[in-house]
């Protein structure tokens, strides 16, 4: 009897800890990213002094926190007008809380005809995680950064959560 139990404790613990939510953004990435918009990391989005950053959050979370230099574009209205000013040859980097919005945003300008266009990886989350500057809506260098809701807000490990 002894023997059943440990053999069925031992076959249900891997079942408990499947339910549990990991609080590592790259391994959210993993799950969330189709890969249709490449990616480009904190160091190279740096470097692309030309590039132009397009926050596809919303406006509430633009207001809190943004990539300096940054146009608010949004996703749930996006439209292509709102960067019809833009070269389709330019670079252009999108960016949102982890960057599953700014792949689906990627996409449209890809389909668009834009060329260059790149998911900054792990979004504003990954980008204040290692110590990149934002800045509010006043252009002001600023702590906070909007987590969309609480669940999300478990993958932002520097900074002051905002929701």
């Amino acid at each position: 009897m002894v023997n059943r139990l440990v053999i069925l404790f031992l076959f249900a613990l891997p079942l408990v800890s499947c339910g549990q939510k990991s609080d590592s953004l790259y391994e959210e990435v993993k799950t969330l990213y189709k890969n249709t918009v490449p990616i480009i990391s904190m160091a190279d989005a740096k470097k692309t002094v030309s590039g132009i950053f397009l926050d596809t959050r919303e406006p509430a979370e633009f207001e809190v926190s943004h990539l300096p230099k940054a146009k608010l574009v949004g996703y749930d209205k996006f439209d292509l007008a709102s960067v019809a000013t833009i070269p389709k040859q330019d670079t252009i980097i999108v960016y949102c809380s982890i960057g599953y919005r700014s792949e689906r945003i990627g996409e449209k300008l890809q389909n668009a005809g834009y060329k260059h266009v790149f998911n900054l990886y792990g979004g504003i989350f990954n980008w204040k995680n290692q110590d990149g500057v934002v800045v509010d809506s006043k252009n002001r260098v600023t702590e906070n950064v909007h987590t969309y809701n609480k669940n999300w807000g478990r993958f932002l490990k520097k900074g002051v959560k905002v929701y």
